[in-house]
């Protein structure tokens, strides 16, 4: 899954013009959201396996004939369980949102690196804010052709500058990038008047362009405590009062900051409902014909929740309905196989 991510990724530098130290640093630091993503499934399958594995070489019997219940057994799995739950919950709320911020803040911080590559013959390329550029043609020693270059002015007048220039080619000096032009036009164009005149070389500044790449942070790049505080202002129906600069706290994006929260705090809990589900291969022997479908079947309804926990998740946000489904749920559903559990290992012994 992180190399998928970091093949998407590859927008940054073929796309958007940032460097390769950028597009590493990216990817390095969102890997613990992927981590946070996938932890439940490797969490259920993982577990799921290795109960699997011992029944089949008998090692659980190892375990039963020495006097070990199976309910001291699950008891066990789930003093684990709720460490990986804590773990679950540490990197949700703080590590995840942490490292997406600090890789945003690459990209945030990053000035267009990799022009040469963008340059393209016969294309026009508009990967910058306000800038478009189309090169003819490009000779081996790095001289552009027939450059075209549109500017739109950042003010409110919606003026805009057109260059022509007959040659030019790229060029860095006191960590600044300009394209060194020869022989061309230029025509300034404000509404219906417009004005132009020649020259014979100019240098045009490319460093105070900026990419097109989002550079304000998303909802699961915040920090937790900004997000709860959110909430807060939003109960007291203060949204719009919270002050920040890099968070815009409104009724339109509370839904998704609720979302956000519940996936951090609550959500891992599913965790230890999975352990109690794969905790169900104990109460079913290799001998048993039908212990290859019973496998499956806890098999499919340990995935099935874990379905719910991210449907669930979407509409507990939503209503009071789904806000109570995802809340009661998982508690429900442990204490009802934890119930299951202590009625079977009774009947067993």
């Amino acid at each position: 899954m992180w190399v998928i991510q970091a093949v998407n990724y590859l927008d940054f530098i073929t796309e958007d013009g940032h460097g390769f130290f950028v597009y590493f640093s990216y990817t390095l630091f969102n890997f613990p959201k992927i981590i946070h993503r996938i932890l439940p499934f490797i969490f259920f399958v993982s577990l799921f396996y290795q109960i699997n594995r011992y029944e089949l070489k008998n090692e659980l019997i190892v375990y039963w004939t020495a006097g070990v219940s199976k309910l001291q057994f699950i008891k066990v799995i789930l003093s684990f369980s709720l460490f990986f739950m804590i773990f679950q919950i540490i990197m949700g709320s703080y590590i995840s949102p942490k490292g997406q911020d600090k890789a945003r803040n690459f990209i945030r911080n990053s000035n267009i690196d990799f022009f040469p590559s963008l340059f393209q013959e016969g294309k026009f390329i508009d990967v910058v804010k306000n800038l478009t550029i189309f090169i003819e043609s490009e000779k081996p020693s790095g001289t552009y052709n027939n450059i075209y270059l549109k500017e739109m002015n950042k003010g409110l007048d919606n003026s805009s500058r057109v260059i022509y220039a007959k040659k030019g080619y790229l060029n860095n000096s006191n960590e600044k990038k300009y394209l060194e032009l020869f022989k061309g036009d230029i025509v300034n164009i404000n509404g219906s008047k417009t004005n132009n005149f020649s020259f014979d070389k100019i240098n045009f500044d490319l460093s105070e362009y900026t990419s097109k790449s989002t550079t304000f942070p998303k909802i699961q790049e915040s920090s937790s405590k900004l997000l709860i505080k959110c909430l807060a202002y939003d109960a007291k129906g203060k949204a719009k009062d919270l002050k920040s600069e890099i968070f815009i706290c409104s009724k339109s994006i509370i839904k998704n900051v609720k979302e956000e929260v519940f996936k951090r705090f609550y959500k891992p809990v599913y965790l230890l409902l999975l352990s109690m589900i794969a905790c169900l291969l104990f109460f079913i022997s290799k001998e048993n014909k039908r212990f290859t479908l019973y496998k499956y079947i806890i098999f499919f309804i340990g995935i099935t929740a874990i379905i719910l926990s991210e449907l669930s998740l979407r509409y507990a946000s939503n209503n009071i309905i789904g806000f109570y489904f995802f809340i009661t749920f998982p508690l429900f559903s442990i204490l009802s196989l934890y119930i299951f559990s202590f009625i079977k290992s009774k009947i067993n012994f």
